[in-house]
C-alpha cells in the first residue's frame, strides 16, 4: 500500500511539474538580433522578439493586419488628416517603474524624427511638424500635410515610445511598456523574456518566454522533434514539412508574410547603373524554379515590391518573365562585355539555396557571379549600411513599404525623381481611391525601371507543438506576438 501511495505521489509531482512548465514556451528563430532596440535597427529579429511583447507603439497591427489600440486608447482625425489627437491608456508604466504619460510620446517620436536619429524607418516621422503634450493623457501630433495612413505609421515597431531615462540602453537592456519584461541575453544562443507583473493590460497566459537562435535547418529539424522548441513559426528548412503534418504532435501553420524577397541590384553601380542590363538580369531569372528549389513549393511570385494578398497589387509577373533570349539579347544592346557580379547571401535559407540556383540561370546568359556567404551582421553592415555590392538577395518583411525606392542613400540606390514625386503625392492623399490609383501605379514604374529582380512573396511556413494555440498563422508585421498564446492542456 505504501508503495502505491508513493507512486501516487510521484506521479502527481510529475504531473504538476508538466503544468508548470506550460507557464513557458521556447521559440525558434534563425536569426539572432544585433541589438534589442526597435528605434535603433534595421534587423526583422529585432522585431521578432520584441513587438508587441516588449515594447508597444500608440497603434498596433493585429493579426489580421489591421490597426489595433495599443497605447493609445483611442484617436482622432482633425482638419481633414492633418491634425491627430491620441487619448492614452491609463495606469501605463515602464518595466523599470516609471510612469508613461503624453511626455513620453512627445520624447519618443522627436528622438525618433530628430536630425541624428538611426531609426531605421525615420521616413516614417518626416511628415511630423509638432508633438504636444495636451494633457497627461492626451498628445496632438500636427503635421506638414494630410496623411491617412498616420496610424498606421504609428504602428510599426520602429514607432514604440521610450522612456528617456533608459532610451540609451534600449540595445542590450530594453524597457518598454509590453507584456512582457527583458529577461536574459546569451549571445549566440537565446533572449529570454519574462512576464511583467505591471502590465497595464490583459495578462499573458505565459509565464517565461525563450527564443533560441538555430541557423541550421537540420538543427532546426532536430530541437522540434526532441521537444527543444515548442514552435518555430519561421520554419527554415519547408522541405520536411509533411514529415510534421504527418506527426499529430504537431501543427504546421502555413500564412502569408509581407515579405518580399527580391534579387536587389545596386542601381549605382556600372553595369547595374544600365536599365538594359537590369532587364537582362531579371528575365533571366525562372521565379518558379526558385521557389520549387529553395522553397520546396512554398511562396507566390512577385513582379513588383507588392504583396499579393493587399487589394491594391498589380500582377506585373508577365513583364519580367523567364526569357533567356530576351535577356541575352538586352545584353547585346547594352553593348555589355563578359559580366562579373558579386553575389552576397545573408544567411537564410530563402538566399543560399536561392543564390545557387540564381547564379547558375544568369549564367546561362552569360552573366558569372562571384559568391559570398554572409553572416546576418556583416550583411547589415557591409550591403545594407554601406551599399558595397552588386546582387544580393534579401525578404523585405515591412509591411507597405515600397517606399523605400523613394530614399536615395537606400541600399539598392535608386530614388529616380519621378517615384520620389510619386510618393510625395502618397503621403498627401487621403481618399483611399486616390491611393490605390498611386500605389499601383508605383508598382508599375519601380518594375519597367527593372530596378530589381523581383522574385516571390515568402510564404510564413511554422511548426508548433500542437497543444499550442494563439500563434499568428499570417505575419502582417515582422512579429512572434505572445499576447495571445497559451497552452491548451
Amino acid at each position: 500500500m505504501l508503495d502505491i501511495l508513493k507512486s501516487s505521489v510521484a506521479a502527481l509531482a510529475l504531473l504538476a511539474g508538466a503544468a508548470e512548465a506550460q507557464d513557458g514556451i521556447t521559440l525558434g528563430m534563425v536569426l539572432e538580433p544585433p541589438n534589442l532596440d526597435p528605434t535603433g535597427g534595421a534587423a526583422a529579429a529585432i522585431d521578432e522578439i520584441v513587438y508587441a511583447n516588449l515594447f508597444e507603439g500608440l497603434t498596433r497591427f493585429g493579426p489580421d493586419g489591421s490597426i489595433l489600440p495599443a497605447l493609445a486608447a483611442s484617436w482622432e482625425a482633425q482638419d481633414e488628416g492633418r491634425v491627430y489627437v491620441f487619448r492614452l491608456q491609463p495606469g501605463v508604466t515602464f518595466h523599470d517603474g516609471a510612469a508613461f504619460d503624453a511626455e513620453d510620446v512627445v520624447f519618443s517620436l522627436d528622438r525618433a524624427r530628430a536630425d541624428d536619429s538611426t531609426n531605421a524607418q525615420k521616413v516614417l516621422f518626416e511628415g511630423i511638424e509638432t508633438v504636444e503634450a495636451v494633457d497627461p493623457q492626451t498628445v496632438r501630433v500636427t503635421l506638414r500635410a494630410a496623411d491617412g495612413n498616420f496610424p498606421f505609421k504609428m504602428a510599426w515597431g520602429d514607432a514604440v515610445m521610450v522612456d528617456a531615462a533608459s532610451a540609451a540602453d534600449l540595445a542590450t537592456k530594453p524597457v518598454g511598456t509590453g507584456p512582457f519584461r527583458f529577461g536574459q541575453w546569451v549571445q549566440g544562443d537565446r533572449v529570454v523574456l519574462e512576464a511583467f507583473d505591471g502590465y497595464w493590460g490583459e495578462k499573458p497566459a505565459l509565464k517565461t518566454a525563450t527564443f533560441r537562435f538555430i541557423s541550421d535547418p537540420t538543427a532546426a529539424f532536430a530541437a522540434m522533434m526532441a521537444g527543444d522548441v515548442d514552435a518555430f513559426p519561421n520554419f527554415p528548412a519547408p522541405e520536411v514539412l509533411p514529415q510534421f503534418e504527418a506527426d499529430p504532435r504537431f501543427s504546421v501553420i502555413i500564412g502569408t508574410t509581407e515579405g518580399e524577397t527580391i534579387l536587389a541590384m545596386n542601381n549605382s553601380r556600372p553595369p547595374l547603373d544600365d536599365l538594359r542590363v537590369r532587364k537582362a538580369i531579371a528575365h533571366a531569372i525562372n521565379r518558379q524554379d526558385i521557389i520549387e528549389g529553395a522553397m520546396f513549393g512554398y511562396g507566390t511570385p512577385i513582379g513588383s515590391h507588392f504583396a499579393p494578398h493587399h487589394p491594391d497589387y498589380v500582377d506585373l509577373v508577365d513583364r519580367s518573365a523567364f526569357d533567356p533570349a530576351l535577356a541575352k539579347q538586352a545584353l547585346a544592346e547594352a553593348g555589355a562585355g563578359p559580366i562579373r557580379l558579386r553575389l552576397a547571401l545573408p544567411p537564410p535559407a530563402y538566399a543560399r539555396r536561392g543564390g545557387e540556383i540564381i547564379a547558375a540561370q544568369l549564367r546561362g546568359v552569360g552573366i558569372e557571379t562571384e559568391i559570398t556567404n554572409m553572416e546576418w551582421a556583416q550583411w547589415l553592415e557591409t550591403v545594407f549600411k554601406g551599399g558595397d555590392f552588386d546582387l544580393t538577395i534579401v525578404s523585405h518583411t515591412e509591411p507597405l513599404d515600397i517606399d523605400i525606392y523613394a530614399r536615395p542613400d537606400y541600399y539598392f540606390r535608386y530614388a529616380r525623381p519621378d517615384f520620389v514625386a510619386l510618393m510625395d503625392r502618397l503621403k498627401s492623399a487621403t481618399a483611399p481611391d486616390q491611393r490605390s490609383a498611386l500605389y499601383r501605379e508605383a508598382q508599375q514604374m519601380i518594375a519597367e525601371d527593372y530596378v530589381n529582380a523581383f522574385l516571390f512573396q515568402l510564404a510564413k511556413t511554422g511548426v508548433a507543438d500542437a497543444r499550442i494555440e494563439g500563434l499568428w498563422q499570417n505575419a502582417p508585421t515582422q512579429a512572434n506576438d505572445l499576447t495571445g498564446v497559451r497552452w491548451t492542456e
